[in-house]
């Protein structure tokens, strides 16, 4: 098991935290931090990734936006949704390749909240976490010498429609949601100790 930090820097915008994972990725790349896991919500703004300006699709009228360059279209960030941001070498066992990560991270969140009776598993065709039809978890991460940044959102209980509205990832309408509207009313708080207690999913354990 890897030694990994964790930094919570509860509510940050995205640009400020986008700044703050560049330069931690440099340090990853260089071996001056270890593997580090950054924990934080965003006020609203819809990411727009490559993928969904390429196919010039953009948010909804009222929603703000910014370009990033992680994988993936649209994702919404806001109140609500919990931010993890794996500042992570990927080097050791299993992680050969983009898809096996993804993997990873899918079965970290799904081991996790099966603690809490949540039902969920991935797709197949999409990544992400999905709870029947419906996407509660995005997956969205940009490589420098195989060393990450950006990550994962979880929609543990997102304003009531903001997320839906927003085609996330190429999905229509309605299909990404929260927890909450899907019946499953759990904390921050509690998700976030299920996913610290099984971090040995990761393969990394907690310094």
């Amino acid at each position: 098991m890897r030694p990994m930090k964790v930094i919570d820097l509860g509510i940050k915008p995205h640009e400020e935290v986008d700044e703050l994972m560049k330069s931690l990725q440099s340090q990853r790349i260089d071996d001056e931090i270890p593997d580090t896991l950054l924990i934080c919500e965003h006020h609203e703004i819809v990411t727009i990734g490559p993928r969904a300006r390429n196919d010039g699709i953009k948010p909804p009228e009222g929603y703000s936006s910014i370009s990033v360059d992680r994988g993936g279209g649209l994702t919404w960030h806001g109140p609500g949704q919990l931010v993890l941001y794996p500042i992570f070498k990927w080097d050791l066992e299993g992680e050969a390749n983009v898809k096996s990560v993804i993997t990873k991270l899918e079965e970290w969140v799904i081991q996790s909240l099966t603690y809490l009776k949540i039902p969920c598993e991935r797709n197949e065709r999409m990544q992400g976490v999905w709870c029947g039809r419906n996407k509660f978890c995005s997956i969205g991460l940009s490589f420098l010498r195989w060393t990450s940044r950006h990550g994962l959102t979880i929609n543990y209980n997102t304003p009531i429609g903001r997320v839906e509205m927003v085609s996330g990832c190429g999905l229509g309408q309605d299909t990404t949601t929260s927890l909450s509207a899907l019946g499953h009313t759990h904390s921050k708080e509690s998700i976030l100790q299920e996913l610290m207690s099984n971090i040995h999913v990761l393969s990394r354990k907690l310094e």
